[in-house]
């Protein structure tokens, strides 16, 4: 049996960013286009000592509609300035972030010195029920350590934010750097009460200014 070979410097592909060579019925036979599962980088933000974080859809680039129905948000050394704790919201008029909110969370603490270890805890103190500021991720009661190497990094999955028939559920996980100091790994999960299509979302800090990476990626066939 003849093998056939592609050469590689025929193939009549433009480079795109976030997206893979996958085959076509044309005479080259390839083609750029995002692969079924993939995750699509969609806009990355990087800002230091703002007020909040923000992602409109149809706004920069930025997509956040029914063209995936799953979106991953990643934080990579968001800190807030002073240690408070990060709250996020979402928005479906563009302008407005006070979407209400019922959620869960759950916590686990080492500190560096190993005089605070806390297992897997429920923390009641800072579930919402119905809230239109909701904590994203608690560092713990203390909030996040003030030292110039501390912060949080983690992600949220939040599900078909365009829904306009079901609420928008979400998870969330985040390590940072507590107080004591030591390591605070949060799970927060819940949803958007509302049927409404979410069209973006804000990162901020609790009364305070933030400094950070925040990065949007969708999940093509999710």
């Amino acid at each position: 049996m003849a093998l056939s070979k592609a050469d590689v410097n025929n193939i009549n592909v433009t480079a795109v960013a976030s997206k893979a060579i996958k085959f076509n019925s044309g005479a080259d036979g390839f083609e750029t286009g995002d692969l079924g599962g993939s995750m699509v980088l969609i806009k990355t933000v990087t800002e230091s000592n703002v007020s909040n974080i923000t992602f409109i859809h149809g706004s920069s680039d930025v997509v956040f509609d029914s063209t995936y129905s799953l979106y991953v948000i990643k934080l990579i050394n968001c800190k807030p300035a002073s240690g408070a704790n990060l709250k996020w919201n979402t928005t479906t008029d563009g302008s407005n972030f006070n979407v209400v909110v019922t959620n869960t969370t759950f916590v686990a603490e080492h500190s560096e010195n190993d005089s605070s270890v806390a297992r897997l805890t429920y923390s009641t103190g800072y579930d919402d029920a119905q809230a239109a500021d909701p904590y994203l991720a608690i560092i713990n009661k203390g909030g996040y350590n003030t030292g110039a190497d501390a912060s949080g990094s983690g992600e949220i999955k939040i599900f078909n934010p365009s829904s306009t028939t079901f609420v928008k559920h979400y998870m969330s996980r985040i390590n940072g750097m507590s107080e004591y100091p030591g390591s605070s790994d949060c799970y927060t999960a819940g949803y958007f009460n509302t049927t409404s299509a979410l069209t973006g979302f804000r990162i901020e800090a609790l009364s305070q200014n933030i400094t950070g990476t925040v990065k949007l990626y969708g999940i093509k066939d999710s």
